[in-house]
């Protein structure tokens, strides 16, 4: 999807290039630039937990039948 939206801009830019003035193309960087959504702060999370390894439902599962293993056998040695 990019990459086709770069090609029509980049198209744009050419047929576009030899007809425009310096104050229209300031604004087009502008009005380009202000569409793209800047990283908001108050939900920032740091480069770690963004990256945590998340454990899939089986791995969750195979955890829990591993813990109620391990008590079951503590139970049968008392």
């Amino acid at each position: 999807m990019s990459n086709a939206w770069n090609q029509t801009r980049r198209m744009k830019r050419l047929a576009m290039g030899p007809m425009t003035i310096p104050e229209y193309n300031d604004w087009r960087v502008r009005r380009i630039n202000d569409n793209i959504p800047e990283p908001s702060h108050e939900n920032s999370q740091s480069m770690k937990e963004h990256l945590r390894v998340i454990p899939s439902e089986l791995e969750i599962i195979k955890q829990d039948f591993e813990r109620r293993n391990a008590e079951l056998e503590k139970k049968m040695e008392q």
